[in-house]
């Protein structure tokens, strides 16, 4: 049996994510349904792009991806069904899938337009599920669309490279605890890096360490009665290899997070220079009538 996933920004407390589960039991009974979240921050489409590119791949090839952010249709705004790295997406054009086609080339995209066949004031619950449930059933994308070759771009996804020695990004996703994810990856912060020394920087904040997990900024030698670790800020490279910056233990509550503590948002600029190394002088060749002080001594 299929499985479908669900990623929204309806929250909890209305009917919405409820309703979307029971018209697809309704469609296909027995099938599985997951819920990946339903707590986006409201029309926040790169952060739904976040969620999405670090979950998908963590399930069977074949399941099927219901993304429902910012999907009411509109001239501007066409529905989509998308097949990638063996997996199928059913979203509006918004540039929501963008993040994942800028690694993966799709293998198949179509505009969906069945939309004269079903009355819908609720995009996800009725175009959505329809569609997802048509591929479940093994129905192709052909039927239920025309082939398209692009999908919306969307802008602050992508960081660049500015004189091939500072990247410059953005802060795309704040996590549950107050960690801020940037869209630089480890390859490409890497590719850039070339073994250089660097200085990432965040508004007044900087980072002259990349941490590989969190608790690699406490020093275990030291009796933890005399530690005073929470609260530190590092950078490290998190579980979907995005640069993030950090709080050791953070808790908006008490400690606090990179976010509060650090004024952090959504879209602030992050910049990543990179330092050549100094010049040794044993490196400099010298003109035969120029000395160096090593040579008297």
């Amino acid at each position: 049996m299929a499985i479908i996933t669900l990623t929204t920004d309806f929250g909890e407390k209305d009917y919405f994510a409820g309703a979307t589960r029971g018209a697809i039991l309704s469609e296909l009974p027995g099938v599985t349904i997951v819920d990946i979240s339903h707590n986006v921050s409201p029309f926040n489409i790169p952060e739904a792009a976040y969620i999405i590119q670090n979950a998908y791949n963590n399930f069977p090839k074949g399941t099927i991806h219901i993304i429902g952010i910012d999907s009411e249709l509109n001239p501007e705004n066409k529905h989509i069904a998308v097949k990638l790295d063996g997996h199928y997406f059913v979203c509006a054009n918004n540039g929501i899938m963008s993040m994942i086609c800028s690694e993966i080339a799709p293998e198949d995209i179509v505009e969906i337009n069945i939309h004269d066949k079903i009355r819908s004031s609720f995009t996800v619950l009725d175009v959505f599920v329809q569609v997802a449930c048509h591929i479940a059933r093994g129905g192709t994308l052909d039927v239920i669309g025309k082939k398209i070759s692009e999908i919306k771009p969307i802008k602050g996804i992508k960081p660049y490279i500015k004189d091939d020695k500072t990247i410059l990004g953005n802060i795309i996703y704040i996590d549950n605890y107050g960690n801020v994810v940037t869209n630089i990856k480890r390859n490409f912060f890497e590719s850039i890096q070339k073994g250089r020394n660097f200085e990432i920087t965040v508004r007044q904040y900087t980072f002259s360490k990349i941490y590989q997990k969190y608790s690699d900024i406490v020093n275990f030698d030291i009796p933890e009665n005399k530690r005073n670790d929470e609260g530190r800020r590092l950078a490290v490279f998190n579980s979907g290899d995005f640069l993030e910056v950090a709080v050791y233990k953070s808790n908006s509550a008490t400690t606090g997070s990179a976010s509060s503590l650090l004024g952090l948002g959504i879209m602030d600029s992050v910049s990543v220079t990179f330092i050549p190394d100094p010049i040794k002088l044993d490196d400099v060749e010298y003109p035969q009538n120029i000395h160096r002080l090593s040579d008297f001594e």
